[in-house]
């Protein structure tokens, strides 16, 4: 019975700080577009800091806090990445360039053939 209650105000506490987090965006914004008369670097800093506040009030919910550990686990394999080295790069790139290369001339050569088979077959070398 205890875990279900505590479980129940775990629900309305993410809902109630979904909702705040909502309500601090909204505010933001509409601070943005009411408060013309300020320069445009404050607005502009003012609602960076409002959704900030929004991103932290947000990542307090059980939703933010699984997608903060999905966004940990993202970095923690990207820094597993092999990445190559320059020297690595060049030799791929200059293959690619040179498979392009080849397979360009090969097309070409090959369409060359076939116009001039179609040519010959339809009789019209002098068009």
């Amino acid at each position: 019975m205890v875990s279900r209650v505590a479980s129940e105000n775990a629900k309305l506490s993410d809902k109630l700080l979904g909702v705040l987090a909502f309500i601090i965006v909204v505010g933001a914004v509409g601070g943005y577009y009411y408060l013309t008369e300020y320069s445009l670097l404050l607005r502009i800093f003012g609602l960076l800091i409002g959704s900030s506040v929004a991103v932290v009030v947000a990542l307090r919910t059980t939703f933010g806090k699984l997608i903060w550990s999905q966004w940990l686990e993202a970095v923690q394999e990207t820094r597993k990445i092999y990445w190559p080295t320059r020297q690595e790069t060049v030799q791929t790139t200059l293959a690619v360039l040179a498979m392009v290369f080849v397979m360009g001339i090969l097309l070409w050569s090959a369409d060359f053939l076939l116009l001039r088979a179609v040519k010959w077959l339809t009789g019209h070398w002098g068009v």
